[in-house]
């Protein structure tokens, strides 16, 4: 399953989180630019368990050198798939841990939660000399905090069945406990100290996230965090909007209601309607176009009620401005 967009806008521009997402992409330049030598920037600034567990490996390193990589392996990752993946997770959920907590405290919650899941990895991987690298572990702790804070939120997924794609609307607590269940599965029947996923590493940091986003979200916010806020606070409305149409006497048509702010009708937006259709939703985009006023009817071919002849009536959406 693929998370597609999540239904709550963050009220702040996420500068931290698009931050992270760029440190990891030069990041990832950085590794490509190495060449011959790659192998050996991996095991110097990855997490590589045997360094730990071996006194005399251990010896080689300064204390230093120990403990740097536990910072460091969070931004490297194995491949484009791993790093698009990992950026897209972080994308999606981390703009709403960012908002709730502000910017400070969650640069530290998600270097927080890295840490811990190396830790962990290391702990059930005490012999491996294979170097973990990756994002996976911080953004599953990105991930726990979402469902511990938003657990009915709605997320837009992507489910291949076979060679079809399904547009879903998942709650975020059977999204993410899906994937939980995936990864505790996934990790009890891989073997340990051999190459692969670090699935233990992310069951570690999803934990992390769920304990620790109770902690940050209690601690003040900081004051340069508040000074921060005031620049990139932004108005939105919600990404996915469900509608319920009312039925137009004598007529094939439909009416309901959309949401927008001010900033949005001047400058135009894209939202995704949930229109009711059976037992099922059926998701759509609509185009608003710049300088809409209140009330303006935008009109959906083809969405209303079907009549006796098979002629098809509209859908009537009225804009509505909101503060």
């Amino acid at each position: 399953m693929i998370p597609i967009r999540d239904a709550i806008r963050s009220r702040t521009f996420p500068v931290v989180n698009i931050l992270i997402i760029v440190i990891n992409g030069l990041a990832f330049l950085w590794q490509l630019a190495q060449g011959p030598h790659l192998k050996e920037a991996l095991y110097l600034y990855g997490i590589v368990p045997l360094r730990y567990s071996d006194p005399t490996l251990a010896a080689h390193f300064t204390g230093f050198q120990q403990y740097l990589p536990f910072l460091t392996s969070m931004f490297l990752h194995g491949g484009f798939l791993h790093i698009i993946m990992n950026m897209w997770f972080l994308y999606i959920f981390g703009d709403n841990i960012e908002d709730r907590l502000g910017h400070i405290r969650y640069l530290v919650f998600y270097l927080f939660c890295g840490v811990a899941a190396g830790v962990v990895h290391l702990l059930t991987n005490w012999s491996s000399n294979i170097p973990t690298i990756g994002a996976s572990g911080a953004i599953s702790g990105v991930m726990g905090a979402y469902l511990l804070l938003y657990p009915s939120s709605r997320i837009l997924t992507l489910i291949p069945i076979f060679f079809f794609f399904q547009f879903v609307e998942l709650p975020a607590f059977i999204f993410l406990g899906y994937w939980l269940l995936i990864q505790l599965f996934s990790a009890s029947l891989a073997p340990k100290n051999v190459g692969g996923v670090a699935f233990w590493a992310h069951v570690g940091g999803f934990a992390a996230g769920l304990f620790f986003i109770k902690i940050f979200d209690w601690i003040p916010r900081t004051g340069l965090s508040d000074g921060l806020r005031q620049y990139t606070e932004r108005k939105r409305t919600p990404r996915i909007q469900p509608l319920t149409p009312l039925s137009i006497p004598d007529e094939l048509d439909l009416q309901g209601m959309i949401n927008i702010t001010p900033r949005e009708a001047r400058l135009g937006t894209r939202k995704m309607i949930s229109i009711p259709q059976g037992l099922r939703k059926r998701t759509l985009i609509v185009t608003i176009p710049p300088g809409v006023e209140e009330g303006t009817h935008l009109r959906l071919r083809g969405l209303g009620k079907k009549g006796k002849d098979g002629e098809q009536g509209d859908l009537l959406l009225d804009v509505h401005l909101i503060d």
